[in-house]
């Protein structure tokens, strides 16, 4: 679509299919992990979310009832990210998929003998290259409790990740910052919370994140909203990195918030 009638467009949403007053307000209240933004901040949100609403198909699946109230938490939640950013780095795809808790996706592949199997695992998130994100909603509806664990952050920042190729934990960063630092230190941090994992260690965050560096930057994502104050303390190249990468400090928004 041509940049200027896309920017016409969304205007046009924005003045005439504005989110109403009494629901954002109940869907933002329902999400701790908003508190602290500043009045700007929210409003700012509020219009991504309601261009994201527009732009993407939010649909029920396994007999769930997505009503309103879920559908703009949804929203709000996998907009945070990109809030000093823009709607556009959610491009190329278009549906989010809600079912009423854990499902089990099918995935095949082959192995070294050429033998194809067949994967059924229960998740509660799914991302896909070019195609939707699946989540549990139950899941989506108790995120932003401040415990680091938020299935929409950690599904969308996988789409963050694969906007340049296949998931690894390398999303495309800012001219300003420098590929070479976001690779070493996230290099090292995932060595060491791997390492901490295998000994059985309790870790600050999800053990998840262990499975893979694409995995890590979602678990390190989801922390640097949640819970950004643990992420700091424990890896602090990490957090100024996600900092950068986002253009926004958590730890930093919830200490005046705290005030």
């Amino acid at each position: 679509m041509d940049w200027s009638l896309k920017n016409w467009r969304r205007r046009h949403i924005l003045r005439h299919a504005t989110l109403p007053d009494e629901a954002w307000r109940a869907a933002v209240s329902g999400l701790p992990v908003l508190l602290g933004l500043s009045e700007n901040e929210l409003e700012r949100l509020r219009e991504l979310v309601t261009l994201f609403l527009n732009e993407k198909q939010m649909v029920a699946a396994g007999g769930f009832a997505l009503d309103n109230d879920m559908r703009i938490k949804i929203a709000a939640q996998a907009c945070l990210p990109i809030l000093n950013l823009c709607l556009d780095y959610y491009a190329g795809w278009v549906s989010v998929i809600v079912y009423p808790g854990e499902f089990v996706p099918e995935h095949e592949f082959m192995d070294e003998a050429g033998v194809v199997h067949v994967v059924r695992d229960a998740t509660l998130g799914e991302s896909w290259e070019r195609g939707p994100v699946v989540l549990s909603g139950a899941d989506a509806v108790r995120g932003g409790e401040h415990d680091g664990i938020n299935v929409v952050i950690h599904e969308f920042a996988h789409k963050l990740d694969m906007l340049n190729g296949a998931m690894n934990g390398f999303p495309p960063l800012h001219r300003e910052m420098q590929q070479e630092q976001w690779a070493q230190i996230f290099t090292t941090a995932y060595a060491d919370f791997c390492a901490q994992v295998e000994r059985g260690l309790e870790t600050a965050l999800d053990p998840y994140g262990a499975e893979s560096p694409a995995e890590f930057f979602a678990v390190t994502s989801e922390a640097f909203f949640e819970t950004p104050h643990i992420l700091q303390q424990n890896y602090p190249d990490v957090y100024r990195q996600l900092a950068a990468f986002y253009r926004q400090d958590p730890a930093l928004r919830t200490e005046a918030g705290c005030g």
